[in-house]
């Protein structure tokens, strides 16, 4: 997997699964998002790094969607969200984010074991910290 910073959009895969995302018909687009949370938050053995980057990537876009959530704005993320589209989210979807960042950065994750190998866990941490934060004070616009 390229990497190239802490950021939810910064890695190959996260930018695959958001070109994806943003191909994907509307109207499929919030139940991507709820299933690759789903699939990480789900996972009872070792979570591979491929699914926490997607999940990552989906956390930051819930948040996104959130009042006063953190603006997803990178070049890697899906365009209808950088051009201020939003997805109809149902309402438990922020805590199941949560849920999804807990398990990411928790034991048995290898993304955070990538991260610790290379001295980079305190920037991901950073980079989440603001995710986190919206995600657990918000409920989707709208609802």
């Amino acid at each position: 997997m390229g990497t190239w910073a802490a950021g939810p959009f910064d890695n190959d895969v996260a930018a695959d699964w958001c070109g994806a995302l943003d191909d994907a018909e509307p109207a499929a687009r919030a139940a991507m998002v709820e299933r690759i949370l789903r699939e990480v938050v789900d996972e009872r053995d070792y979570l591979d790094s491929w699914p926490a980057s997607k999940a990552v990537a989906a956390a930051a876009i819930v948040a996104g969607q959130l009042p006063g959530g953190p603006p997803v704005d990178s070049a890697y993320a899906p365009d209808f969200v950088t051009s201020g589209g939003h997805l109809d989210l149902p309402g438990h979807v922020p805590a199941l984010a949560v849920q999804a960042l807990d398990r990411i950065l928790g034991a048995d994750s290898e993304l955070r074991e990538l991260w610790d190998e290379s001295d980079g866990s305190a920037a991901l941490i950073a980079e989440l910290a603001p995710i986190r934060a919206a995600l657990e004070s918000g409920t989707p616009a709208g609802r």
